[in-house]
């Protein structure tokens, strides 16, 4: 056995580690799990099921991984858990396996999910999103690169959320949240452009200047949705107010969740609502 495994971890024969990998005490991996270079399994965490596992990934104490989703659907198909690389995977976090056969759930590169996040079957986490302490995920969320979640909040199921929109802790997140934007409060609403974030991620100043545009198009000029979005085509071909474009339409579309509303302005919610 490596001497990077500990003698008390318990590794199915059929799993597939990399020399690298590391394995601390009392962890269990189970027949299917492949796990690449330099990545750290903690004490006590248990990864079972069809799952793959990137570089440079650290996995600590308690995490439970690929284990069956908490779906009443589920029938025992052949689904996967697939893991990037440079991932943090904080204590008790737990990351079920998909509902049906062949579908995964997708934990893309460089996020951090903080103790005893859930993520659920079928769920997507793109890049270098943060994800706080006790977030509940259920279903088929799908959340952007460069979200930032608070912590203590639940996610419904088939919530999309935007690409460097931060959530408020403490939220209830029941419609989709628009990229971009500061969301926060049960019932939750949008409360402004997510400004701190997105400079901090160092969004061009011409960018913000016309995301600031946009959000007043979309929240403060009492128009209908609609209208905004073809408004904010004409705006600009900047990338960032396309992508909130094309994000505000499948919002709308046929199956989705809806949008999130906006706060109120004196005595009327902001244009978002009356769609």
């Amino acid at each position: 056995m490596s001497t990077l495994i500990h003698p008390t971890a318990v590794i199915h024969p059929n799993a597939e580690l990399h020399p690298t990998v590391r394995v601390e005490p009392y962890a269990v991996i189970g027949a299917g799990v492949t796990i690449r270079a330099n990545t750290t399994v903690g004490a006590h965490a248990v990864i079972e099921g069809l799952t793959e596992i990137g570089e440079d990934n650290q996995i600590f104490a308690g995490a439970a991984i690929g284990l069956e989703p908490q779906d009443l659907k589920y029938k025992g198909a052949k689904s996967w858990v697939r893991i990037g690389d440079r991932n943090r995977i904080r204590e008790y976090v737990t990351i079920n396996r998909a509902t049906g056969e062949n579908e995964a759930t997708v934990i893309g590169n460089d996020n951090l999910l903080m103790a005893y996040a859930h993520v659920a079957h079928n769920c997507v986490i793109e890049d270098e999103v943060i994800i706080a302490n006790n977030v509940a995920m259920a279903g088929h969320v799908y959340i952007e690169s460069m979200a930032v979640i608070s912590g203590v909040l639940g996610i419904h199921q088939f919530v999309h959320i935007g690409q460097m929109a931060m959530i408020g802790g403490m939220s209830r997140i029941s419609r989709d949240v628009p990229p971009y934007m500061l969301v926060e409060g049960n019932p939750a609403k949008v409360r402004s452009l997510n400004l701190v974030g997105l400079k901090r991620r160092g969004v061009a100043t011409t960018d913000l200047k016309l995301l600031k545009k946009a959000f007043r198009l979309l929240y403060s000029e009492g128009i209908s949705l609609q209208k905004a979005i073809a408004q904010l085509e004409m705006l600009s071909d900047s990338e960032h107010v396309q992508h909130l474009s094309r994000f505000l339409q499948l919002s709308t579309s046929e199956g989705r969740r809806g949008l999130i509303p906006g706060k109120k302005v004196g005595n009327r919610e902001q244009s978002i609502m009356d769609n």
